[in-house]
């Protein structure tokens, strides 16, 4: 991974100030970012965790036959919304080892772009692709948690606090198959965010192992 390093100072230095290029080592997923560029817009650092996105990727495993994905949205802590793209690094046994992530903030190109576009009287849409995964770029592995869980609760319209067992079962399942279990001392910070105790969340992972 060492050598994908001064490839990112070199990428952030030919794309200027509105993109962010940042390397995960997936080896070390709690600390995954190992460089980042001179540009930060998404408020991480080095040490950072990694992405729902990447987690996601790694549930998948060898199932995931793609070597990039382009244009879709990530979005940082302060709510900013960037245009994503990864590239995955692969091992000799065609394992994601690590991803070299491209984040630009396209909202002054936007502008100027709806500008001219209302001047000449088009109407154009700049949209990132559809059916492509939205990006939490989180600087925290309890920021990352939140912002998934949130993504899945917020769905179902309920509040934890209020959720039956079932419904506890089926959030727990959705976090599992996106991957968000693969993080150490993750269990702690859901079991708070779902109003419920550790013992419960191993409860129903174990319970999740069995059904499949």
């Amino acid at each position: 991974m060492e050598r994908y390093k001064d490839l990112v100072m070199f990428l952030g230095e030919v794309m200027g100030d509105d993109v962010e290029i940042i390397l995960h080592d997936v080896t070390d997923l709690e600390n995954s970012v190992i460089a980042i560029s001179k540009t930060n817009l998404s408020g991480r650092s080095i040490g950072s965790p990694v992405t729902n996105l990447i987690l996601k990727m790694l549930k998948k495993g060898k199932a995931q036959n793609k070597n990039f994905i382009t244009n879709y949205e990530g979005i940082a802590k302060d709510g900013t919304i960037l245009r994503s793209s990864t590239f995955f690094i692969r091992n000799h046994e065609n394992e994601i080892i690590g991803m070299l992530c491209v984040n630009v903030n396209y909202q002054k190109m936007e502008k100027v772009i709806n500008y001219l576009c209302e001047f000449v009287g088009v109407d154009i849409q700049h949209e990132t692709k559809k059916n492509q995964p939205v990006e939490h770029l989180s600087p925290s592995i309890e920021d990352l948690a939140k912002a998934s869980i949130k993504e899945i609760v917020g769905a179902t319209k309920i509040p934890p606090e209020r959720m039956s067992q079932e419904e506890k079962l089926n959030i727990i399942e959705r976090l599992n198959e996106n991957g968000i279990f693969l993080l150490k001392g993750i269990v702690s910070i859901v079991a708070s965010e779902l109003s419920t105790s550790e013992a419960s969340i191993y409860r129903y992972l174990s319970k999740i192992k069995k059904a499949n």
